[in-house]
């Protein structure tokens, strides 16, 4: 059941998985297992196809709240946003930024500083993989691979959902708070405080 869990898509958050087993029967299938994202059953399908209908105005919902976040947080020093060619279609479901300048205790002070105010980032760049961040040196199911140029772009990146449930003036707030929060910690960075905050903070998978 565990590995049926991983292989369902629940990334690193299985321990909600209310029917599973205990998380301790995780700590290997975990990293030896892939997430295959094997969510469809008949239900979903059901409720999947009238749904398509909507999907191109879906989209730009999803569009109108990921470029509320980008308004919010370009030309930020120290913060960097994805330059998307005009040619491109995509679905803005989550918002991914770099923070390459910060370092490790930077970007573990900007984590700690948006959780205290209520915004919920994801970081790459952790050795153990937290909720959906997984990444190829922890993938136990293939060969280990030597990717320095991913590599340090994972360490900077930075991740958070954008739900339809939330509005275009909340995508807007959340990245003030993000912008101010970063501001921050670059801040904390130069006088040396974001090391010895950043002892404290622990990543969680929520």
């Amino acid at each position: 059941m565990a590995r049926a869990t991983i292989l369902s898509g629940s990334y690193m958050l299985y321990e909600r998985h209310s029917a599973g087993p205990g998380k301790e029967v995780f700590s290997d299938i975990r990293l030896d297992t892939p997430n295959c994202s094997g969510r469809m059953d008949n239900l979903r399908a059901a409720i999947l196809r009238p749904q398509l209908d909507a999907l191109d105005e879906n989209r730009e919902r999803w569009n109108a709240r990921y470029r509320a976040m980008e308004e919010a947080l370009r030309n930020l020093p120290g913060i960097k946003v994805p330059e998307r060619p005009p040619e491109e279609t995509y679905v803005g479901s989550s918002f991914q930024f770099l923070a390459p300048d910060l370092g490790k205790a930077g970007i573990l002070d900007l984590l700690r500083r948006c959780k205290a105010r209520g915004v919920e980032l994801k970081w790459f760049g952790a050795g153990e993989p937290v909720a959906y961040t997984s990444r190829h040196d922890s993938w136990r199911y293939i060969e280990p691979q030597a990717l320095p140029q991913t590599d340090r772009v994972l360490e900077g990146l930075l991740d958070m959902r954008l739900p339809l449930t939330f509005s275009v003036d909340d995508c807007r707030l959340i990245g003030e708070i993000v912008r101010e929060c970063a501001f921050e910690a670059r801040e904390a960075v130069r006088t040396g405080a974001a090391a010895e905050a950043a002892k404290s903070f622990v990543l969680e998978a929520s």
